[in-house]
């Protein structure tokens, strides 16, 4: 079994080959296979850390593709795709896609967005290990108020006064005493809003922030946006904890009575 930074997934072999090869040259490990069968046969041979997926192939739909991944990964999934229309994109990023990248792409913009996502996920598992080191390392009958309120043994961010607190080990968040398990996108979102609570972040610091590219449709960020509120609000159409400010970008309100 190997481990690779990068799979591509797309029928167009030759750019597949061209991008991998890009890729090799500045330290991203790459693999490239030309159909959804490949794809789920590589998978289960290999571990990877992202994947950039067409959206057609000769073999089926990269949508249905990335529904059937998303319900045992939450690895990266960044489209790319020919298609063009804002409806190819929402579906894309609705059903549990990162970002969607364009085609023709520029190689150098792309192996910036896929460097931006392989951070985050070393990032996370940094997260993830020191979390477990962590619990390994307590010792039985170790006082349990010191354990609820050491951030650095749960990796959670937040105090008592807040309803949500974030969970970066498990990329979830507590909402009133209920877990709820996150996409990777959603977590940097949710995570970027709650760093900054109660002040508005503009939707330019968001798109840097989350996905590291201040140049994105406002389409991507409202579709991640809806994602949240249909988690954390009780009437996803009139928010009070994910709040729209027209023109500029969204709040967060956590311990505003």
């Amino acid at each position: 079994m190997g481990h690779f930074n990068c799979l591509i997934v797309d029928d167009e072999t030759e750019l597949a080959k061209m991008t991998a090869e890009y890729f090799m040259m500045f330290d991203v490990k790459t693999a490239y296979v030309g159909s959804a069968a490949e794809c789920y046969d590589f998978l289960e041979q290999n571990t990877v850390d992202l994947i950039l997926l067409d959206i057609n192939l000769g073999d089926g739909s990269g949508f249905e593709v990335c529904r059937k991944l998303r319900e045992e990964r939450q690895l990266p999934i960044l489209f790319i795709s020919a298609r063009q229309g804002d409806d190819d994109v929402l579906v894309a990023l609705s059903i549990g896609g990162d970002d969607y990248v364009k085609k023709p792409y520029s190689l150098s913009v792309l192996l910036a967005k896929v460097r931006v996502n392989l951070k985050r996920v070393e990032q996370m598992e940094k997260l993830k290990a020191g979390a477990m080191e962590q619990t390994a390392s307590s010792k039985p009958g170790a006082a349990v108020g010191k354990a609820e309120s050491a951030q650095g043994e749960t990796g959670e961010t937040g105090n008592g006064a807040d309803r949500i607190k974030l969970d970066a080990p498990t990329m979830s968040v507590l909402f009133h005493g209920e877990r709820i398990p996150l996409k990777a996108k959603e977590f940097a979102l949710l995570k970027c809003l709650y760093d900054h609570k109660n002040t508005i972040v503009t939707k330019e610091t968001l798109f840097d922030e989350v996905w590291g590219d201040s140049f994105y449709s406002d389409g991507t960020l409202n579709v991640h946006i809806r994602k949240l509120r249909e988690k954390l609000e009780p009437d996803p159409n009139n928010p009070e904890l994910i709040c729209t400010v027209w023109g500029t970008g969204y709040i967060l309100k956590e311990g505003v009575k």
